[in-house]
């Protein structure tokens, strides 16, 4: 058994989706959640500039000791992944594979979506990932950089995410794609919005809830799992914001129990 806590960290707000699915499967952990809210969001950086980012968070979670660190991020899943695992000695799992694989098993005609940043779409990964596992697979890829500020801003209804989501989404509405995955961690708060544009018949996947659930299997696995009811949520920022507040206020059910501006630079 292990008390120390999970580290989990995003580039913003959107992150706390993973953490809701935590602390739903897992709820004696405690969670140490970072949202560089300094830098949101990371899907119109340069792969050298999340490396970097990735690195910098992940290291001031380290010395915080946390036991596993989840990249809560689908941009920094994608190209800072490899190379965190390389070059640190810890446990550390994206939200990538868990919703692959989830996707996998949900669809029936073989054909995918995937809804992400600028960054996760260009990296090419869901597809290469889907031909690794099944070669008839299609994926059909869209970036949709405005959804990160929409919900950063808490614009997740109305006409305005409405109209943006149909702008993003006509293409996706002319396929066969029966599933769609929400790669970006920010994007499962706009799920009512993108089925309202998409319909019911599209299956929608949500990456935490299956990282959450690979987590817990890990821990598990590793003896790992804390046997204190902990059940603590601890929040930093790396530039505090009100908007940060009301969103978190707005949007997370879970118990945080404080939110506290750091520096990782």
């Amino acid at each position: 058994m292990d008390n120390r806590p999970i580290g989990v960290f995003d580039s913003g707000v959107g992150g706390l989706t993973v953490v809701n699915a935590l602390s739903k499967v897992l709820p004696k952990e405690s969670i140490y959640y970072v949202g560089d809210t300094a830098r949101v969001p990371y899907g119109n950086k340069s792969k050298s500039s999340i490396l970097k980012f990735s690195l910098q968070i992940t290291k001031w979670l380290l010395k915080q000791n946390c036991k596993i660190i989840v990249i809560a991020c689908n941009t920094a899943s994608s190209l800072a992944l490899s190379y965190l695992k390389s070059n640190l000695s810890t446990s550390i799992i994206g939200v990538i594979d868990p919703a692959i694989k989830y996707a996998q098993m949900k669809t029936k005609n073989k054909q995918i979506g995937v809804l992400g940043t600028r960054a996760t779409i260009n990296s090419n990964i869901y597809s290469n990932r889907f031909k690794e596992l099944d070669q008839k697979i299609s994926v059909i890829s869209k970036a949709c950089p405005l959804f990160v500020p929409l919900v950063e801003e808490g614009f997740i209804s109305g006409p305005i995410p409405l109209s943006v989501a149909k702008h993003y989404l006509n293409d996706i509405r002319e396929t066969d794609v029966d599933t769609l995955i929400l790669g970006c961690t920010h994007y499962p708060l706009l799920a009512t919005i993108i089925s309202n544009v998409l319909g019911p018949s599209i299956k929608l996947i949500d990456s935490s809830l299956a990282t959450a659930d690979k987590v817990k299997s890990m821990l598990k696995n590793n003896n790992l799992l804390a046997d204190k009811n902990l059940s603590e949520i601890n929040c930093y920022v790396t530039d505090y914001t009100k908007t940060f507040n009301t969103t978190v206020d707005r949007f997370f059910k879970s118990n945080i129990n404080s939110i506290k501006k750091i520096d990782v630079f």
